[in-house]
């Protein structure tokens, strides 16, 4: 292990990564429930169902992608670890998972196309995709285009990450709500304590979590964060008076979906048909366009988190890019394609990496071990449920905290580098996508450089991805 691995040249430990990997786990274990909700429309009690859609075609598509969303996470994590031999996790990705059900289940549904095939029909376009991520892979393409980022948005992206995962970490809580006139706001305790005990515990207990990995990392303790997610995860239970509930029913039933619509989908001719169908996703041009647009948003939360998440770990070379980065790119590539194939929406690299990053994880052994809590969790369902939301919040949000510092990097001085990296990390957070960040903010690095007279060859990659995302904003909603 240490000959593989090389833990000692990485400055850790067994103990370190395995308690980094689990933290890992922990911090993105809701994707397991998360990510079926999102495709199938929040399940058999969602609001597809009550809008008219069949129950039982719903539950049928829930089941599949919740295997599928544990076998993608496990591949794309394990080749994080086998192969790239860094401590960074996949699954699949928020933001497009609600938007593959919006263009292939929901639209489905309205269209009256039926909604299995719809799902069968977005999973040929993630696979699609995936196979594009993979040929620029292997030529290194995906690997020039990321190194051909301005040093000011190279600065950015870690910070504004950081912003982000911080922000998910504020909603999963609760601590921030919304707000009719204002978009958010800060938890309404006026008046809470008088209400049910769903409404303020979590906040509560999230922030108790939060201070306490600041005592804890104040003092050298060592696993912070995961003494955190177990000591608040126990007073949540405490204080809502429950105990963990384990319910097995449904995994016979889980595994029999998956291999009747899940599996089965990308390999059925009539999947591709559908696909490509002018009726259902209205020809060619928006069937490519959002082509483009899955490979648009998984290249850049990938480049985002890698970079983000490596400038935390202090994984960059000498000219600031992450160690490794091409076999990072083949792996989320390869995870995505696999994804498609055993039933759900693309995979790519997690925020939530961080989190075990910044618990000492340092090599592969970290994400090892979090595939392997995967794989647990497949079998064993109510091993991820049983860790509540607002636990696991506070390492998100201090995760976010550490991750500021990398703006710091960013010369201000120089209005042509601020402005475009001051775009790319707030707009990460108020479009609550991190691809989006990164394409405003080479949208406007383009047009300064450009009016500014500092345009140069080494720009020419930054305009192409500029003029993608501008494609993508005029063409796609997302």
């Amino acid at each position: 292990m240490e000959n593989f691995f090389k833990l000692k040249e990485n400055g850790t430990t067994v103990r370190k990564e395995v308690i980094a990997g689990i933290t890992t786990f922990f911090a993105m274990a809701y994707i397991v429930f998360v990510n079926p909700n999102q495709v199938a429309a929040g399940g058999v009690n969602g609001w597809l169902v009550a809008e008219g859609a069949d129950a039982g075609l719903i539950g049928k598509i829930w089941n599949a992608v919740y295997v599928a969303s544990i076998l993608g996470a496990f591949v794309g994590t394990i080749l994080m670890s086998l192969y790239a031999k860094l401590p960074f996790a996949q699954a699949c990705g928020m933001g497009l998972n609600a938007f593959f059900c919006t263009v292939f289940v929901s639209n489905a549904f309205f269209s009256k196309f039926d909604i299995v095939k719809g799902y069968q029909a977005g999973l040929v376009i993630i696979f699609i995709s995936g196979l594009i991520f993979l040929l620029l892979s292997i030529t290194g393409a995906r690997q020039y285009i990321a190194k051909a980022m301005p040093t000011c948005l190279k600065a950015a992206i870690p910070a504004g990450i950081g912003l982000f995962i911080a922000f998910i970490g504020f909603q999963n809580a609760g601590i921030i709500q919304d707000n009719p006139f204002t978009l958010v706001q800060f938890f309404d305790f006026n008046g809470a304590f008088d209400k049910n005990l769903t409404t303020w515990i979590p906040v509560v207990v999230a922030l108790v979590g939060l201070l306490l990995i600041a005592i804890l990392t104040k003092l050298n303790i060592s696993g912070a964060i995961i003494i955190s997610i177990l000591v608040s995860s126990a007073l949540y239970y405490i204080l809502m008076g429950q105990v963990p509930s384990f319910d097995m029913q449904q995994i016979g039933q889980s595994f029999n979906d998956f291999g009747e619509i899940g599996i089965s989908a990308v390999f059925q001719g009539e999947s591709w048909k559908n696909a490509f169908s002018a009726d259902f996703l209205g020809g060619i041009f928006n069937i490519v366009m959002l082509i483009v647009t899955f490979c648009l948003v998984d290249m850049f939360d990938t480049l985002g988190t890698v970079y983000g998440t490596a400038s935390q770990a202090g994984m960059l070379d000498e000219a600031g890019d992450p160690i490794r980065l091409e076999k990072a790119m083949m792996s989320d590539s390869i995870a995505t394609v696999c994804g498609a194939v055993f039933g759900t929406s693309t995979v790519t690299t997690f925020v939530e990496s961080s989190a075990g990053v910044a618990a000492g994880g340092r090599t592969g052994l970290t994400s090892l071990v979090t595939s392997l809590c995967f794989i647990v969790c497949l079998f064993l369902t109510p091993l991820a449920s049983i860790i509540p939301s607002c636990a696991t919040a506070p390492a998100l949000i201090f995760v976010g905290v550490l991750m500021m510092k990398n703006f710091s990097k960013v010369d201000m001085d120089d209005i042509a580098s601020a402005v475009p990296a001051f775009l790319a990390m707030v707009m990460m957070i108020l479009t609550y996508s991190i691809s989006n960040g990164i394409g405003i903010g080479c949208i406007a690095y383009t047009i300064i450089t450009l009016c500014t007279g500092k345009y140069g060859k080494k720009d020419i990659m930054v305009t192409v991805i500029a003029l993608l995302f501008a494609i993508k904003f005029a063409f796609v909603t997302m």
